[in-house]
């Protein structure tokens, strides 16, 4: 699967996306990708809920909203990512 900032769930098993979701946004994280496009489709609703819950506990996650005119419309969340950081935990210069 490519990490290009965009993910399709239309080809995954619904059981599989609580795994592909945090998985996916880790690696944009990695290429510095901070900007996500999650692919659930319009249909009832139902994928859409659960990506929004997914999102919700992501704490990379800084925001997320549905596609927009360009981006989808309610078929599509964007979700805005948080940088990588590289300083260590509890070290604010990243020194140990």
């Amino acid at each position: 699967m490519p990490i290009d900032g965009t993910l399709d769930l239309h080809t995954f098993n619904p059981k599989e996306v609580g795994e592909l979701i945090p998985e996916y946004i880790a690696a944009c994280r990695k290429a510095d990708i901070l900007q996500v496009r999650i692919v659930h489709g319009k249909g009832t609703g139902t994928m859409r809920r659960t990506v929004h819950a997914i999102l919700d506990r992501l704490p990379e996650v800084a925001s997320y909203g549905l596609g927009g005119d360009r981006g989808g419309g309610w078929g599509a969340t964007i979700a805005m990512l948080k940088p990588l950081d590289s300083s260590i935990e509890g070290e604010p210069d990243g020194k140990p």
